[in-house]
C-alpha cells in the first residue's frame, strides 16, 4: 500500500485552493514585521516593528480588512511565488517554492495551532506595535532572530 502525500507536496503553489493556499501559513507573523530594504544592494532587513493590527497571539485583528486599512500590507498570492525570497526561511511558502520540507513544528505536522509558538519560530513576545514606534526609529529595532 502507497502512502497518500500531503498536498504540499503533490500540488503546486499556484494551483492551491484557497483553503489549501490558507493553510500554509503557520502563523508566524514574521511577514507582519515591518522590513527596510537597502537601496543600494535590495538587502531586506527585519525590524520587530509589526503592524498595528496584530493581536498577542499573533493574529491579525482585520485580516478581511488588511489590504484596505494598510494599503502596503503584505500579501501573499501564488502569482506573486517568484518574490518569495524575502519571506523567512522557516515560512512554508518559501519552503514549499523551494522544493524544501515544512518542519516538524508545522501546525500541518504537528496538529497544532500553538506549536510555531513552543518552537519559538513566531513572533509572540518578541515584537513592539508599530503604535509605539515612529517610522523613523525602524532602523534602530533590526533584529536578526529572523532568517
Amino acid at each position: 500500500m502507497t502512502e497518500k502525500k500531503p498536498f504540499w507536496e503533490t500540488v503546486a503553489l499556484a494551483d492551491m485552493n484557497r483553503e489549501q493556499w490558507e493553510s500554509l501559513c503557520d502563523g508566524c507573523a514574521k511577514c507582519c514585521l515591518h522590513k527596510l530594504e537597502d537601496e543600494d544592494d535590495g538587502q531586506v532587513y527585519y525590524t520587530k516593528v509589526v503592524c498595528r493590527y496584530m493581536d498577542d497571539d499573533c493574529r491579525c485583528t482585520e485580516y478581511q480588512r488588511r489590504n484596505e486599512l494598510v494599503p502596503n500590507c503584505v500579501w501573499l498570492r501564488p502569482e506573486d511565488i517568484e518574490s518569495f525570497h524575502w519571506l523567512p526561511s522557516t515560512c512554508a511558502y518559501r519552503l514549499v517554492h523551494e522544493g524544501k520540507p515544512l518542519a516538524n513544528w508545522h501546525p500541518l505536522l504537528s496538529g497544532r495551532a500553538d506549536s510555531v509558538h513552543e518552537a519559538g519560530i513566531s513572533i509572540k513576545g518578541r515584537a513592539l506595535s508599530e503604535n509605539f514606534v515612529h517610522p523613523d526609529g525602524y532602523e534602530e529595532h533590526i533584529v536578526h532572530w529572523v532568517e
